[in-house]
């Protein structure tokens, strides 16, 4: 019988929002067809299993807390763009949370991530153990000073860019179209400057995770798609929906196939 703790939070996957469309918030881009209902219960108990894969009832609670605000369509909108099959690079993996899911929902896509504590690491690698899936691979790595010799289909990094010093993001970005082939996609999930008090809200639910001494530099929209056109990227981008007042973007880079 499962503890009252984990059929509260099933629960509440259950009850989290379901089955609307996409809205993708940009013109060029068409709205995705609605998921059959027995695809979205396969994808609402793959992230009950990712759960209750970690050992760390801490980590448990948050994995819960995080599954609950980001909607399933959150995680579609995101998926959407990453190929069934090829290899994902996920830059700053954490827990490994979203490389769980994205190795779980399919099969023949290999997921890499890299993450810069070993604690975290190892919670993910556990996690993908514990879940069999041997498509997700979890190891140690600084994500400014990756050396990326390898050749990814695509390459996604959620809410990472924020966290890095100013001045090393167009080096960040530059070594990531090295590591992706001609044709391939990245995906940067960040925080824009406005409105202003969604920022705010941001921060300080930033600042309560990192501390003060961590950097927290939001890039506006603008700046953001300068710096990813310089470094060769074809690229759009397009607001997301969440529960909370968070402002996030979603930046969609392709490298051209020339």
């Amino acid at each position: 019988m499962m503890p009252p703790a984990t059929q509260r939070s099933n629960a509440a996957l259950e009850a989290a929002p379901q089955g609307r469309p996409l809205e993708l918030h940009d013109p060029a881009h068409g709205t995705p067809d609605l998921m059959s209902a027995a695809a979205q219960r396969g994808q609402r108990d793959l992230l009950v299993r990712i759960i209750r894969s970690y050992e760390n009832p801490i980590v448990r609670a948050y994995c819960r807390v995080r599954f609950v605000i980001i909607h399933q369509d959150f995680l579609n909108e995101i998926g959407q763009y990453l190929p069934s099959h090829g290899s994902v690079l996920d830059i700053g993996c954490g827990f490994g949370l979203f490389g769980l899911y994205f190795a779980g929902s399919a099969p023949q896509r290999r997921v890499q991530g890299y993450d810069l504590s070993p604690k975290r690491v190892a919670m993910a690698r556990l996690a993908a153990r514990t879940l069999g899936l041997g498509n997700a691979r979890f190891d140690r790595g600084d994500a400014v000073r990756l050396s990326l010799a390898g050749s990814y289909d695509a390459i996604y990094a959620l809410d990472l860019v924020h966290h890095l010093p100013f001045e090393r993001v167009p080096g960040f970005v530059a070594g990531l179209h090295r590591a992706l082939r001609p044709g391939g996609v990245l995906l940067i999930k960040d925080v824009d400057r406005t409105p202003a008090y969604k920022r705010w809200f941001t921060l300080a639910l930033d600042r309560l995770m990192v501390g003060w001494r961590e950097p927290v530099r939001y890039w506006s929209r603008a700046e953001m798609r300068e710096m990813l056109r310089g470094a060769g990227f074809e690229v759009r981008s397009h607001t997301m929906r969440d529960v909370l007042p968070y402002p996030h973007v979603l930046y969609v880079c392709h490298k051209p196939e020339a």
